[in-house]
C-alpha cells in the first residue's frame, strides 16, 4: 500500500514511536498521580516532560498550560464551549474543519452566539482586511485554521492575531494541518487558544492531541473528575493542567506522542515542510502534463503545506479513490474532507475532490507511480 493520507492521519510513525509504546506499556502503564509506588510516578514523569517539550516546540508562557485531550477536535470544543458565553459573536472562516464549524453553528443555531463566515481567496487565503471588517462590538473570539486541510493554503495567522490582541478579542488557532511542519509561536503569533493533533504531523498515536491555553483565556472546565494530586476539593481543582484533565489521562499515547515530537525536532519542521511541499509541487507538474485533472488552491510552495486535492470531470471523487485503492493499493482520501464551506465555495459541492496528502515517509517514487496511476485512468 502507498499511503498517502497523512492530513488524515501520518502513517507510518517512525520506529521510535512503536518502540516506546511497546516498552511503556510493559513497563510503567500505570496510573499517574494516583499513588506513591514507582510506576505511578514514571507515568506522571512522562506526563510532565511531553509538556515541557510542547513548551518548547510551541514557545508557550509555561508547561503546565499544555492539557492533553483526545484529539484535535476535543481540544477546539474545550475552547468554545469554554469561554463563549451567550450573546457573543465569532467570526471564522470557510475554511475550516467541521471540528471548528459544527460546534459553532450548533452555538449558533441554539441563539446563544453570533457568527461571521469570512471566504477565502480565489487561491484559498483569507485575507486580515476581511477579518477586521468583520468584527463588531459584540465580537468575543476570532477561530481559524493555521491551514486548509483541503486546499493545503498556509493562513496569515500572525497577521490576525496580532488584530485580535489589538481590540482585546481572544484569538483560537486550529493546527491540525501545521503542528509538525510549520512553525508556531504561540507567543509570537498572539494566539490564546491553540488546538493540535498529536496523531498527524506530530507523528504520535491516535487519541492524542492538546489545548494551549494562554494567560488570557479564561476557561471554565470541560469535564470534572478525579486529577489524582488533589482529592479533597469538592469542585475541580482550579490548578492547570488538572482544572481541565479531569480523569485519567491516555499516559501511554502521551509517552508515544513525545516520541513523535523528538523526532520531528530531530530532523527539522521546515525540513519535513520542504519534503512534502516538494512532492505535491511533483504531483502537480504531473497533473498538468496528464491534463484533464482540476487542481486547486495558490501554487506558492512556501505557503502551503502537503496537501492537494484535485478533480476530473469524468470521474466522480469517490470513485476516483475506489479506483486508486481497489486496483492500484494507493490510499488517497476523497470527498468533502469534512469542510462543507470551501467546497461550496470552490464548487466541489456535495462530491468534493481527492485529496493527496504525503507525509516523512514518502518518497518520488511513491507520486510517480501515483501519477502512472492517474494516466492510466484518465486514458
Amino acid at each position: 500500500m502507498i499511503y498517502l493520507d497523512n492530513a488524515a492521519t501520518s502513517f507510518p510513525k517512525p520506529e521510535t514511536v512503536y518502540q516506546t509504546l511497546d516498552r511503556f506499556a510493559r513497563q510503567d502503564l500505570a496510573n499517574p498521580g494516583r499513588a506513591g509506588h514507582k510506576m505511578a510516578l514514571s507515568s506522571e514523569r512522562a506526563l510532565d516532560d511531553a509538556r515541557h517539550l510542547l513548551n518548547q516546540f510551541f514557545h508557550g508562557e509555561a508547561p503546565e498550560r499544555f492539557v492533553f485531550t483526545l484529539n484535535c477536535t476535543d481540544a477546539l470544543n474545550m475552547a468554545f464551549k469554554g469561554v463563549l458565553t451567550d450573546g457573543d459573536h465569532v467570526v471564522t472562516t470557510d475554511l475550516e474543519h467541521n471540528s471548528v464549524s459544527r460546534p459553532l453553528r450548533k452555538m449558533e443555531l441554539d441563539g446563544r452566539i453570533t457568527l461571521t463566515r469570512v471566504r477565502a481567496d480565489a487561491g484559498g487565503t483569507i485575507s486580515p482586511d476581511d477579518v477586521r471588517r468583520a468584527i463588531t462590538p459584540r465580537t468575543r473570539l476570532i477561530a481559524m485554521t493555521h491551514a486548509s486541510n483541503v486546499l493545503g493554503t498556509i493562513q496569515p495567522v500572525a497577521a490576525v492575531g496580532g488584530l485580535a490582541r489589538d481590540r482585546d478579542l481572544l484569538f483560537v488557532v486550529d493546527a491540525a494541518q501545521t503542528a509538525g511542519v510549520v512553525p508556531i509561536d504561540v507567543q509570537g503569533m498572539s494566539i490564546d487558544l491553540l488546538a493540535f493533533p498529536g496523531h498527524k504531523s506530530l507523528l504520535g498515536p491516535t487519541g492524542t492531541g492538546g489545548l494551549y491555553v494562554g494567560p488570557r483565556a479564561q476557561v471554565r472546565a470541560w469535564r470534572e473528575g478525579g486529577t489524582g494530586g488533589d482529592s479533597s476539593s469538592e469542585t475541580q481543582p482550579r490548578e492547570f493542567p488538572y482544572f481541565l484533565e479531569g480523569g485519567t489521562p491516555n499516559v501511554l499515547g502521551v509517552a508515544g506522542l513525545a516520541a513523535g515530537i523528538q523526532y520531528v525536532q530531530e530532523r527539522g519542521v521546515d525540513r519535513l515542510r520542504t519534503h512534502e511541499a516538494e512532492l505535491t509541487e511533483r504531483l502537480w507538474r504531473r497533473l498538468d502534463e496528464i491534463g484533464g485533472y482540476q487542481v486547486f488552491g495558490h501554487r506558492d510552495a512556501a505557503r502551503r503545506v502537503g496537501a492537494l486535492s484535485f478533480r476530473t470531470e469524468t470521474l466522480a471523487a469517490t470513485e476516483l479513490g475506489g479506483i486508486l485503492d481497489q486496483a492500484f493499493d494507493i490510499a488517497v482520501r476523497p470527498g468533502l474532507h469534512c469542510a462543507p464551506y470551501i467546497h461550496r465555495s470552490l464548487g466541489t459541492f456535495p462530491d468534493g475532490t481527492v485529496r493527496v496528502s504525503p507525509g516523512p515517509f514518502n518518497t518520488e517514487e511513491h507520486i510517480d507511480q501515483l501519477a502512472r496511476a492517474l494516466g492510466e485512468i484518465a486514458a
